[in-house]
């Protein structure tokens, strides 16, 4: 599992369907080593605070794996590292085998997995294409957030390394799939209601579906 790209990106302002919005989507590959931080990296940032960035969503992560697949889909669209607005481009990595609550080391940082990431409309503007998030959400390559459980560097190359493993052994996959309720399984919804690892939103989220679950 390697880093194959480090990118940042400081929220501009863009015009979309005759509106002006602030978004931070737009990353750039940066050769330097960049300084890893419990908010974001250096040189980045977040436009909405209420929906993007904080503690559990410092670093998005995107493998690179699924870049031929988005090829295939658009083939119009020049696709470089960053612009799904991930902060690691990485090898690798498969949402399927990749556990909330897994942690990594990537030289002197250390990482916690917490949730896949749910596009909102400012992946559209990235793209140029309004239908940009229903795509994304339906392909199911989804990428994933990092919690910085340990500050430091990173660049190129660097190899991120697998430290212990969640016990409990549900997936970036599995979360996804729950959202979306492409599976109903009542055990790994309650499941993920109590996994302390994913942020407290997506389980009150859950605890909502388990209750309705209940009543019926």
């Amino acid at each position: 599992m390697k880093l194959v790209s480090v990118n940042v990106g400081l929220p501009r302002e863009v015009n979309w369907k005759g509106k002006s919005v602030t978004t931070g989507i737009f990353k750039e590959p940066v050769n330097a080593r960049v300084m890893v931080r419990s908010l974001n990296l250096d040189g980045d940032g977040q436009a909405d605070l209420t929906v993007h960035g904080g503690l559990d969503k410092a670093v998005y992560v995107y493998p690179l794996e699924h870049y031929d697949y988005w090829r295939d889909e658009l083939p119009d669209i020049e696709l470089t590292p960053g612009i799904f607005g991930e902060n690691f481009t990485v090898t690798g990595f498969k949402e399927e085998e990749i556990n909330i609550g897994d942690r990594f080391q990537i030289g002197s940082v250390e990482l916690m997995v917490t949730q896949p990431r749910l596009p909102c409309y400012k992946l559209g503007i990235r793209f140029g294409r309004p239908d940009m998030v229903k795509r994304f959400l339906a392909s199911r390559r989804t990428g994933f957030y990092f919690r910085v459980l340990q500050e430091g560097e990173v660049g190129v190359g660097d190899t991120l390394e697998l430290v212990s493993q969640d016990s409990n052994n549900i997936t970036v996959a599995d979360i996804t799939q729950l959202y979306v309720r492409e599976n109903n399984d009542p055990a790994l919804l309650h499941r993920a209601t109590q996994l302390k690892a994913l942020p407290e939103s997506w389980r009150d989220y859950f605890q909502e579906q388990v209750r309705r679950q209940d009543e019926r």
